[in-house]
């Protein structure tokens, strides 16, 4: 999921290298997703749009392989 997630923010941002992904285990999995300041629009999108699109596919590759994972966007 990790790596899903760093795909997807890597191909809507401009500054991928920037781009990262930290996974916290818990009962649920928290993914700490950074980005570049100038392109934090890009991952929430208007009205928080592509945000809740990630955490959609996350939590559903997620529940398919049985577990309880969370998608949080850091500053």
């Amino acid at each position: 999921m990790k790596e899903l997630l760093l795909y997807m923010a890597k191909n809507l941002v401009d500054n991928p290298d920037a781009v990262t992904v930290t996974e916290i285990e818990g009962e649920t999995t928290v993914l700490e997703l950074r980005v570049a300041a100038d392109d934090m629009g890009k991952v929430i999108g208007r009205q928080g749009r592509i945000a809740k699109e990630i955490r959609t596919i996350i939590k559903s590759v997620a529940q398919r392989d049985g577990k309880k994972v969370s998608v949080e966007i850091v500053d």
